[in-house]
């Protein structure tokens, strides 16, 4: 019997992977709690129902694929045509019956993965460009897409938790999170998560305190619960992506 296995070697990019596999299937047993006339119900980003969230999972799935085809082939294949082409493909999405909505997020995350798996380790430094127009190695696509899969599925509502995000996802998703914001000119921060005594941003900045789960919640916008300042004052996070 063939035994099918990453291509890649590099122990990085298999670490990664590990951890994107481990937050697809945290986002595959949210979404099966989730009732199929409960799909149409909010989820926790405000404007979108469920589905909305489950549709761009997917789509994320498919515009992530089309980098690695890039990668893969030479041939360039953009995320998106457009920024309006990815809001109007979600949009429509979110008015898919249950059951090919369920079908888009499961086999749009089994095409993804596999074509990870099959990418030769040669190519994983090969160079796309993100819908933000950043360009990168298309082994960055495995943290991209680990991003969507754990926050996502605490979106769905349906009793996941920021808490259940792993810390080292957590933290570097607060790095991301700090480095676009800098970017950008945002006034400085510094995070301080009391549960684990990890520290991220330079001095210098206004410092903010609490679990690395709720610096999480507020930095990318979903809570300003447990967060604490030396002012009293905690204001909402700028935007994040």
């Amino acid at each position: 019997m063939t035994v099918l296995t990453d291509r890649a070697v590099d122990p990085v990019i298999l670490g990664d992977l590990a951890q994107v596999r481990l937050g697809q299937a945290f986002l595959s047993r949210a979404l099966n709690e989730v009732k199929n006339e409960d799909l149409v119900r909010p989820s926790a980003l405000p404007g979108w129902s469920r589905a909305h969230v489950v549709a761009h999972v997917g789509y994320n799935a498919r515009a992530l694929n089309r980098l690695v085809d890039w990668a893969a082939t030479g041939i360039v294949t953009p995320m998106y045509s457009s920024p309006l082409e990815r809001d109007e493909e979600i949009e429509l999405g979110s008015t898919l019956a249950p059951r090919a909505l369920r079908h888009l997020s499961d086999h749009a995350a089994i095409a993804l993965d596999v074509a990870w798996r099959d990418l030769p380790q040669e190519r994983w430094s090969e160079t796309v460009k993100t819908a933000r127009g950043r360009e990168v190695p298309v082994s960055e696509t495995v943290w991209m897409r680990t991003r969507e899969v754990w926050l996502h599925a605490v979106d769905l509502g349906t009793g996941s938790r920021l808490a259940d995000v792993p810390g080292p996802v957590g933290e570097r998703i607060l790095s991301d999170v700090l480095e676009v914001w800098s970017s950008r000119g945002e006034a400085p921060v510094r995070l301080v998560a009391d549960d684990s005594g990890t520290v991220i941003g330079e001095p210098g900045g206004s410092v903010l305190e609490g679990r690395l789960s709720d610096l999480l919640g507020w930095a990318t916008g979903r809570s300003v619960r447990g967060v604490r300042s030396a002012s009293g004052d905690v204001l909402p996070a700028p935007r994040w992506i």
